[in-house]
């Protein structure tokens, strides 16, 4: 009688005869997962200090699924009732990564299969997601424009920098965080930095398509003033942009980029392990090095230098104002539609 484990015998034996016995438990640990990521320099270094070192030593191939925030909100939405999602990991920023928890699009993230939670920075602690980079919007200046360094949100409404003061299309909700913060608003009422905003249309601000837009802009000088991450600042000043950051006084809207496992994900465990590099200290001091953006673990130890470009002082820690994720979720619709057909119109 040919039993199951004969099968299993004769199998393992003409794997060996060919050459191929050694291979099968490697096959077979092998896996791949797909990474949704906004790419550019990000995804780059997703690449260099994640995808190559971390995972492919353990038998995970990593491929990306680029495109912008938007986008991925969308399709992890639309996929949510599907068996089997596009993305295993979905990088998201705080916004969208609230509103995909709320919606029951992200699995929770154990800490049985995600040590390296233990290390975040308790401030940035989640259920849902991990953080991976955090910033803070800024007033960003020219220097040699602007004399007298900002020191509020409110001075994008100065009216002796008419015509010149920009900003970024795709960080609308961050935009009018920052706009309403400056006009003494609330977080859960817009209505001081709408009325703001409108009463800055006069002066013709303008609005670029992309940050990189504009960084052309600044770079020009058609610009001299805006609202942007304090990362993007020392990119641009790194890259020779005529740009110097300020903090706020009133306390800064921070930014926190996160990562989640859609809970329709085809590959959990991969997922996982790729959460868990993502908290890696070398590699988010590397992001730290190359985009300027903080990291979220307690044993990541950057260079005394950059931390003085890139990091907050305690105090201005102490004074940053989170987002309401719940009114931004409920009024994002029409936070667009305000900004679309009001303040760009």
């Amino acid at each position: 009688m040919i039993t199951r484990r004969t099968l299993m015998a004769r199998s393992l034996a003409g794997g060996a005869a060919l050459g191929l016995a050694g291979t099968l438990p490697a096959r077979a640990q092998s896996s791949s997962i797909v990474v949704g990521t906004w790419g550019g320099d990000y995804g780059a270094l997703l690449q260099q200090n994640i995808d190559v070192p971390l995972l492919k030593p353990q038998g995970i191939e990593v491929s990306q699924d680029i495109a912008n925030n938007d986008p991925r909100r969308t399709k992890l939405i639309s996929e949510k009732t599907s068996r089997r999602g596009s993305m295993d990991v979905a990088c998201i920023n705080d916004i969208d990564s609230y509103m995909l928890s709320q919606l029951g699009v992200l699995e929770t993230v154990p800490s049985a299969e995600v040590p390296r939670l233990a290390e975040v920075l308790d401030v940035f602690a989640k259920p849902h997601s991990i953080p991976h980079i955090y910033s803070a919007l800024v007033v960003l200046y020219n220097p040699g424009k602007v004399t007298t360094p900002p020191k509020s949100y409110a001075d994008i409404f100065d009216p002796k920098y008419k015509g010149r003061v920009g900003f970024s299309d795709i960080l609308t909700s961050y935009n009018m965080a920052g706009a309403n913060i400056g006009a003494g608003g609330t977080p859960s009422d817009f209505t001081k930095g709408k009325a703001a905003l409108m009463d800055l249309k006069k002066l013709g601000p303008k609005v670029y398509p992309s940050n990189e837009a504009l960084a052309a802009a600044l770079k020009s000088e058609e610009v001299w003033l805006s609202i942007m991450w304090l990362a993007r600042g020392f990119m641009w000043k790194q890259a020779g942009i005529p740009v110097e950051m300020a903090v706020p006084e009133e306390g800064a809207v921070p930014i926190l980029f996160e990562a989640g496992v859609p809970k329709n994900s085809r590959a959990k465990d991969g997922a996982f392990k790729y959460l868990n590099a993502m908290l890696d200290p070398k590699a988010q001091v590397a992001f730290a090095q190359k985009m300027g953006y903080v990291p979220t673990v307690k044993d990541a130890k950057l260079p005394e230098d950059l931390a003085r470009q890139i990091s907050l002082t305690e105090a201005q820690q102490a004074k940053l104002r989170p987002l309401d994720y719940a009114t931004m979720q409920q009024q994002q619709a029409a936070f667009t539609d305000f900004w679309n057909k009001e303040f760009k119109a």
